[in-house]
């Protein structure tokens, strides 16, 4: 922990509006209440809370009654034409822990895509696609179904490059229909309709830091 860019010691004090406070390089939120809400993102929506293109964003999903005044934003993101579980939230300590790739919180997604998945292919994805930018790391994968011409895969990553999951199906010649989170880490989208959102229980709040080394 520093204070004003110093090592804090014991006994040290701050003071609110005027010093500084980080833990582990993240600043500690001035805001008084700290709040925490799952939003089922729909498609033609972007993961962040203002657009030069005057697109929708995730705040307007969520609604003024909901931010109201807060300076909320996104755990990270989904494309705009991906669906399902995003966090929205001003604890920008929690943001960032359950962000960073050294604490592996994972991340899971039901994938639409044509044509119907190979095995070969599968197991690529499980160990890796390389990608413009790097490989991608390992995977949970596995084919819950198929019909018509098209199938459904279940994906869990840890850590993932941006567009991961639609850049490597692209990659191994798959076209993606559909994409859509359906839990981060221990917290899943349950019955939660699109464009619809819920506040956090304080249990899974607790839950998720304790996801990344903190708590007991």
């Amino acid at each position: 922990m520093s204070l004003n860019g110093t090592t804090a010691s014991l006994g040290d004090k701050a003071v609110p509006g005027r010093d500084v406070i980080e833990v582990d390089g993240i600043e500690l939120s001035e805001e008084p209440e700290l709040v925490y809400f799952a939003l089922n993102k729909p498609a033609g929506v972007v993961s962040t809370v203002t657009d030069p293109q005057g697109r929708p964003t995730v705040l307007d999903a969520l609604g003024k009654e909901a931010v109201g005044g807060r300076r909320l934003f996104p755990v990270g993101r989904l494309d705009m034409d991906s669906t399902g579980l995003i966090l929205l939230t001003n604890d920008g300590f929690l943001a960032n822990r359950l962000m960073h790739p050294r604490f592996g919180v994972p991340r899971e997604y039901v994938v639409e895509v044509e044509p119907p998945t190979r095995r070969e292919d599968l197991a690529r994805l499980r160990k890796g696609v390389l990608l413009e930018d790097g490989v991608t790391g390992p995977a949970r994968v596995s084919e819950s179904g198929r019909s018509g011409g098209r199938a459904l895969v279940h994906m869990v990553i840890h850590a993932g490059r941006k567009r991961q999951i639609r850049r490597s199906f692209e990659h191994l010649g798959y076209r993606v229909l559909t994409l859509n989170r359906v839990r981060i880490g221990n917290l899943g989208l349950g019955s939660l309709r699109p464009g619809t959102h819920r506040q956090l229980e304080a249990t899974e709040v607790r839950d998720l830091y304790k996801q990344t080394g903190l708590g007991e």
